[in-house]
């Protein structure tokens, strides 16, 4: 699979680096850096870009500013890309008005495009837009990389005696990479102890998610990315867990 990576600064670079990292050996990676400043309204998209780009099957879109999705569909039609998808970590960057509007273009080129918010809800068939809303879509390039960089799902070993986490194994890492940095440091961690360690290492990757609170899930986006993570956890951890119950005492007389 062909696919084109468009950054502007740290927080694409650094998803592009784990993927370049963990892909199958069929990937292959292109980057293309997208200028920093724009005017209020782009009447020519061309202007922004290169004279060409590398043919692609998907585009992963990790700007930092709104006017880098109005440049998408013309990358789409520059580099025959069908596949589309444009993380949303921070609302400023691709505010929901304009996803939707991105969506639209880009089906009216024929191609699908998923805008996954936070960028680690994405599953093989579907992801969040907020609090209550998942989306599914059928694409069979978007699912191949859903298959190894979304939602995180981290595969545990527990000891059935001691109750301790023996091994720790990424089955689909977060595009960041949040996910392996967390998997590695649950190791021999108590059941007990692995729901709230697992928070923990989620912020001191740390997330790249936004800490401003947001309006689709009132909630931060990085809290919303490490409960994805936690519920992960704690779905495996649950039925080795010492569950106390607290029984009402008697009146006295």
């Amino acid at each position: 699979m062909r696919i084109l990576a468009i950054t502007s600064g740290e927080y694409g670079e650094r998803h592009v680096s784990n993927i370049n990292q963990h892909k199958p050996e069929h990937w292959s990676v292109n980057t293309w850096k997208a200028p920093n400043v724009y005017p209020l309204v782009i009447d020519y998209p061309e202007e922004f870009l290169p004279s060409s780009l590398p043919e692609s099957d998907l585009i992963l879109s990790f700007g930092e500013h709104r006017a880098i999705a109005e440049l998408i569909p013309e990358i789409s039609i520059m580099t025959g890309a069908k596949s589309v998808i444009a993380s949303v970590d921070n609302e400023p960057w691709l505010p929901r008005g304009l996803a939707r509007q991105l969506r639209g273009w880009l089906g009216i080129l024929s191609a699908v495009c998923v805008t996954p918010k936070p960028l680690c809800s994405l599953t093989e068939t579907d992801y969040l837009v907020s609090r209550f809303q998942r989306v599914e879509y059928q694409d069979a390039r978007i699912s191949e990389f859903a298959k190894y960089f979304g939602q995180p799902d981290i595969e545990l070993t527990i000891d059935p005696e001691t109750r301790t986490i023996k091994t720790s194994t990424v089955i689909r890492d977060a595009v960041c990479g949040c996910a392996g940095y967390v998997s590695e440091g649950l190791q021999g961690f108590s059941v007990d102890e692995a729901e709230e360690k697992s928070g923990l290492l989620h912020h001191h990757f740390p997330c790249l998610a936004s800490m401003t609170k947001d309006v689709d899930f009132g909630d931060t986006l990085m809290h919303v990315s490490g409960n994805l993570l936690k519920d992960n956890i704690s779905k495996q951890v649950k039925p080795f867990k010492n569950t106390q119950y607290i029984s009402p005492g008697k009146r006295s007389d």
